[in-house]
């Protein structure tokens, strides 16, 4: 069993809208509700490659029923700690080619609250084949709580894979995570200056098993126990963008259960990204476009 962690959990909206008119008014074509929050979208992967997962996390009133009502009627199951305060809704509007984010900043935790969670995380750690944390942290939460929960699976013998930005990922490597997955961008602004695979190897040195840095079209740079790899694209996938890295988080963890070499890793992580971009809305991929561009994905040795 893989098991996911979503400290921010939300209730997702996406407007698919041709044509948007920033200063004017929009006819949606089409209005997709699901839950959704990273580790969510990561499960929904997973599920869909056949994988046992269960996912966890914070949840809290009506959005947090609708959060839980959409994950049973998906069946997938979940465990999220409640909390008093109401979870988040984030809004995607996409015309095919763009699409802007707006992400409420989430509900504040306290710290009773933060307790329990810690409590069922322990017990559904216990015996997990891997663990992924990732998403932003809502208010309440300390900055260096992936850390902790990261460390938690250690000591129990569970692999960790975090994803995370700004000081959540400047503190992760002290909880010696098996792979952390920031973006570029990411990975720029928590360790400022020097190349991305400077940036990797310092992450690294901190704690870090692997880091995996996604570079949009230019693929993904792995710096691991087994050498430097770079990852590359066949072609560009158009459509949303939105829950891409989670499908690649996705494939990462699926190699983390299944022990592949890097390279595999890596292409397939690659492929699902892609075909993330391709679906409509976050948490989902098509397979069609997967079982086109994995085969063509190269991967080598990074200087």
């Amino acid at each position: 069993m893989i098991v996911t962690v979503t400290l921010n959990a939300a209730l997702d909206v996406t407007y698919d809208t041709p044509d948007v008119d920033w200063a004017g008014v929009n006819r949606v074509r089409h209005v997709h509700r699901r839950a959704g929050g990273k580790g969510v979208n990561v499960a929904r992967v997973l599920a869909a490659l056949g994988q046992d997962v269960v996912a966890t996390g914070l949840a809290g009133g009506l959005t947090g029923r609708a959060i839980r009502d959409d994950l049973d009627a998906a069946g997938l199951a979940h465990g999220f700690t409640d909390v008093a305060a109401e979870s988040r809704t984030t809004l995607a509007v996409s015309d095919g080619d763009r699409t802007a984010l707006f992400n409420e900043p989430g509900p504040p935790v306290t710290a009773d609250e933060l307790r329990n969670f810690a409590k069922s995380y322990e017990k559904a750690v216990e015996g997990a084949a891997a663990v992924v944390i990732s998403g932003s942290l809502p208010l309440g939460v300390p900055s260096d709580y992936y850390a902790v929960l990261a460390g938690i699976a250690a000591r129990l013998g569970v692999p960790a894979l975090v994803d995370a930005d700004g000081e959540p990922l400047r503190h992760a490597p002290g909880g010696r995570p098996a792979i952390v997955k920031p973006n570029h961008e990411e990975l720029a602004r928590a360790v400022p200056g020097g190349t991305p695979a400077e940036g990797a190897q310092a992450l690294r040195a901190e704690g870090a098993g692997a880091v995996v840095v996604s570079m949009g079209a230019d693929g993904l740079l792995a710096v691991t126990p087994e050498g430097d790899f770079q990852a590359r694209m066949p072609y560009a996938v158009r459509g949303n963008p939105t829950g891409a890295g989670d499908a690649l988080v996705a494939g990462l963890a699926l190699g983390l259960v299944e022990a592949d070499g890097w390279p595999e890793r890596l292409r397939r992580a690659a492929a699902l990204g892609a075909a993330a971009v391709a679906a409509p809305v976050a948490g989902d991929f098509d397979r069609a476009v997967f079982a086109d561009v994995h085969p063509k994905i190269s991967v080598s040795t990074h200087p």
